[in-house]
């Protein structure tokens, strides 16, 4: 049977760890040959996916650096031929919550990646996806996107994101293109696992969302391929909650 994603051909940043590794792993699951961006970790997820019969290659990418982000959509395209899912994940957090509320060096820092990173990757993907006339991109915003719940520098960027999305969705829908969010909650990743390494710290992260347990990167990695799939094909410019439950409290 035919995954969800046959024939088609992914971009991913964030690709080395995490959500995004999971992701880079279901889309090759699924059928997607798969462009895995990343500072650190793409060449060894671009190795998995070959490993398990998939098609990848590893891009060594900074987001921020926009003649980058243009080479590297613009080699997927060249490999492949056209880009049809891209997954803009790539970001930090950067205020902890001894940071003062403010601070502008991890505002301005944490502003420059997570906004201004999706900004870019999104104008490199849609300049091609416009050309095809069709492509589908969903951008990671998170619950801090939906909430005020985190640092000024990340709250910010986050509903940042959905403002990003929402402004594509409407631009280049008439284009066959659509442009999702996913709103991660608590998620079991290497930005959690310093708190979550204590038997105290992981209780606190389960007892956030009313499922009663943090998430698991696939589940995320799950709604995106969904969202970049014709099972969504009616869906563009929404910001889905993968979160347990946490918004609706």
């Amino acid at each position: 049977m035919a995954g969800l994603l046959e024939g088609k051909t992914a971009f991913v940043t964030g690709g080395g760890s995490g959500i995004g590794r999971a992701t880079a792993l279901a889309f090759a699951e699924e059928g997607a040959k798969v462009a895995v961006a990343d500072l650190k970790g793409a060449d060894a997820v671009a190795d998995e996916i070959k490993a398990a019969g998939g098609e990848a290659f590893a891009i060594a990418l900074d987001v921020t650096d926009e003649a980058a982000v243009n080479a590297a959509v613009d080699a997927v395209v060249a490999r492949w031929g056209r880009v049809d899912c891209a997954f803009n994940n790539a970001g930090v957090t950067l205020e902890g919550l001894q940071t003062p509320w403010g601070q502008i060096d991890a505002y301005a820092k944490t502003i420059e990646i997570n906004q201004r990173g999706v900004l870019l990757c999104m104008a490199a993907e849609l300049r091609h996806m416009a050309a095809q006339k069709s492509g589908a991109i969903v951008n990671t915003s998170s619950i801090a996107g939906l909430s005020g719940a985190g640092g000024a520098g990340y709250v910010a960027s986050k509903h940042a994101v959905i403002g990003l999305t929402r402004s594509a969705a409407l631009r280049y829908a008439a284009e066959g293109v659509r442009v999702n969010a996913v709103c991660p909650g608590v998620i079991e990743t290497p930005m959690t696992a310093p708190i979550a390494e204590t038997p105290q710290g992981r209780a606190v992260l389960d007892q956030m969302t009313p499922i009663g347990r943090m998430g698991r990167a696939h589940e995320i990695a799950d709604a995106v391929v969904f969202l970049c799939s014709d099972k969504a094909s009616f869906i563009t410019g929404h910001p889905l909650a993968v979160d347990g439950g946490y918004i609706a409290r």
